[in-house]
């Protein structure tokens, strides 16, 4: 079983590797449409390929958190996702890169609807999931409050862990 255990460890290492070359081949793509849109006439198409290149830089950010979620939590930590605690705390790392991820295609797609208004729905519904993913994750974190306190001892192992980080 421990070689198995092993193995799992091995493959979430090479997907943290994997996810964090699509956040380095993002950064890249991302400074190259900045330079491009800074060397050009600073306009409004400048502008906008800049807040595209903001889109995937936050992109860049998901994937490196992802990356770096999994290489603590599932290589160096070995934890095994199943208190509340380390629910609340493993999806609350992914919340805040998604939230951040969408309010910033929000306002890219805030951008476009300038030159095409019939894209101000997608924009309004857009900055409308941030408020209800927002919302969500609240009320998540509020109900999930209620089972730590039932196991006390789940928040003190999840404080151990933290430890294998220093």
């Amino acid at each position: 079983m421990k070689l198995l255990l092993g193995v799992y460890s091995a493959i979430h290492a090479f997907m943290a590797a994997l996810f964090a070359m699509a956040a380095v081949m993002l950064i890249v793509i991302a400074a190259r449409m900045a330079w491009a849109a800074f060397v050009n006439e600073l306009d409004a198409s400048s502008a906008e390929t800049i807040i595209e290149a903001m889109g995937l830089l936050a992109a860049a950010v998901v994937a490196l958190q992802i990356s770096q979620t999994i290489a603590e939590e599932e290589v160096i930590r070995d934890a095994h996702i199943s208190a509340p605690t380390r629910v609340r705390r493993f999806l609350s790392r992914f919340m805040v890169v998604i939230v951040v991820a969408v309010a910033v295609e929000a306002l890219v797609a805030t951008f476009k609807a300038r030159e095409a208004p019939s894209l101000l729905l997608y924009a309004a519904a857009t900055l409308c999931s941030v408020g209800v993913i927002l919302a969500g994750w609240g009320l998540f974190v509020r109900l999930n409050r209620y089972a730590e306190e039932l196991e006390p001892e789940a928040m003190a192992e999840a404080k151990r862990e933290d430890a294998k980080l220093k």
